[in-house]
């Protein structure tokens, strides 16, 4: 974490003085969060539409905290705390997070798309932790205040961050890249996350290309090559690229893939063909692996090292996480984010698993899909292949649309809808078997991962 005088504080952040206190005291590490305030921190009181953070500075200072950034319009400084006034404390926070990337011999890499950034963040760092001190993107610490935060909590001792670069509009991804300046992009894929505010595909592929603002004239931009409204727009870029997907046009793409009960081999053919195992189900991870093994590349790491760290991935919960009840039952959490694109992703799997008695999908909403939402939803629904799923059960208000999609192809008694998580439950209680499998997936808002933990106290 950021260590450094009051003094030195005040010099990284522009237009800020040093108002009262000692100039010399040394603060470790800052927060916005009275909550998480540890002795030694700065704390900076953000300012919201509804909140201020300006008025819970007494309990930022009885937590721990030996300094605080102010608004310079707020009243009332505290005198009991040594104080710097900023013209505004959120930009204040994002300058220092500036200044102190410049100030650290560090590379970054800058991840964003609309699925899948976060296991390509946390398959990179399996990858390059194999070699480097590397630090990564926390939960949802993504965006204008979290990745400043996360940049903060480097020190001298890291070689890489690893940062996820999340978005709701234009302008936002090429905000944060500039601030990161990362010396590797990654862009996982272009999906429908974000139309209710985008309009369409083509505003997504411009806005996820923004992270390629900042990246360093020396950089590598990696990119999924099978996506057109991507590679129509990479047109004689100033720094390198790597294309990866499924097709043989890619610099990377996989030869031979291959499910496993525990995770997935495949293999990768490039100047020589080397298999990788990594630890989750489905061909869209394999996707997110090959971004990360050209990352790996960029760093200088061999195959047999990067397969290293693949193999030891740790994936963030909820993402194709493999439960398994005592019983034998199955479950793949995948309950963290949903869109059109990763569901689909997620049924092709479940289609080509092998080896289960019964395989199950239990699906919920999709959200902020804007004005197509409705066909979007019946368009999963119909994609779904009755010979290769045995059940569909449904949840939420759009979901109904899932079902009416599934039912063309379904028997009627094949496919139920409920509006509440309990009745769901004792319906998947009825039909399952411990040789089963079962499929959760829906956008976080649902918490569809709370039918998981009922299930797992419900043995037949």
């Amino acid at each position: 974490m950021i260590k450094r005088t009051l003094k030195q504080l005040a010099a990284m952040i522009p237009g800020s003085v040093f108002h009262s206190g000692d100039e010399a005291a040394l603060i470790e590490g800052v927060s916005i969060d009275t909550r998480t305030i540890q002795h030694g921190n700065l704390y900076i009181p953000i300012k919201g539409e509804r909140f201020n953070g300006h008025t819970f500075v007494d309990k930022a200072i009885e937590n721990g905290a030996v300094a605080t950034l102010w608004n310079k319009d707020e009243e009332n400084p505290p005198t009991d705390i040594s104080v710097i006034l900023v013209d505004d404390t959120l930009e204040a926070l994002q300058q220092l997070a500036k200044s102190y990337r410049h100030e650290l011999d560090i590379k970054v890499v800058g991840i964003t798309g609309s699925n899948g950034k976060t296991t390509a963040k946390d398959m990179v760092k399996a990858v390059l932790d194999t070699t480097y001190r590397v630090l990564k993107t926390d939960g949802n610490f993504n965006n204008h205040i979290g990745m400043p935060l996360t940049i903060l909590r480097l020190d001298e001792t890291h070689d890489i961050a690893v940062l996820e670069m999340g978005m709701s509009s234009r302008g936002e991804i090429e905000f944060l890249s500039n601030l990161a300046e990362p010396d590797v992009a990654i862009i996982t894929n272009i999906g429908e996350s974000h139309l209710q505010d985008l309009g369409s595909r083509d505003g997504i592929a411009e806005a996820k290309l923004e992270i390629t603002s900042g990246l360093a004239p020396t950089g590598q931009l990696v990119y999924n090559g099978d996506e057109p409204l991507l590679t129509s727009r990479v047109v004689n870029p100033a720094f390198e690229t790597v294309t990866f997907g499924s097709s043989k046009q890619n610099d990377l793409y996989p030869s031979a893939i291959s499910a496993e009960e525990l995770g997935t081999t495949f293999t990768v053919s490039r100047e020589t063909t080397y298999s990788f195992f990594i630890p989750v189900l489905g061909k869209h991870n394999v996707h997110n692996a090959l971004s990360a093994i050209a990352v790996g590349h960029y760093f200088g790491l061999d195959n047999e090292t990067i397969a290293k760290g693949l193999k030891e991935l740790k994936l963030t919960n909820m993402r194709m996480e493999l439960v398994k009840r005592t019983d034998g039952l199955t479950f793949i959490n995948d309950a963290y984010n949903a869109s059109p694109t990763s569901v689909k992703a997620a049924i092709t799997l479940m289609h080509d698993l092998e080896g289960y008695k019964q395989k199950i999908l239990v699906l919920g909403d999709m959200l902020e899909l804007g004005d197509q939402e409705k066909e979007f939803h019946k368009e999963v629904g119909e994609f779904i292949q009755a010979e290769k799923i045995d059940y569909v059960l449904t949840y939420g208000p759009l979901s109904v649309e899932i079902e009416q999609g599934a039912k063309n192809n379904f028997a009627e008694d094949k496919v139920m809808h409920f509006e509440e998580k309990d009745e769901l439950v004792k319906k998947l209680t009825a039909i399952t078997t411990r040789e089963d499998v079962v499929l959760v997936k829906a956008s976080r808002g649902m918490k569809l991962e709370e039918v998981i933990s009922k299930m797992m106290h419900k043995l037949p």
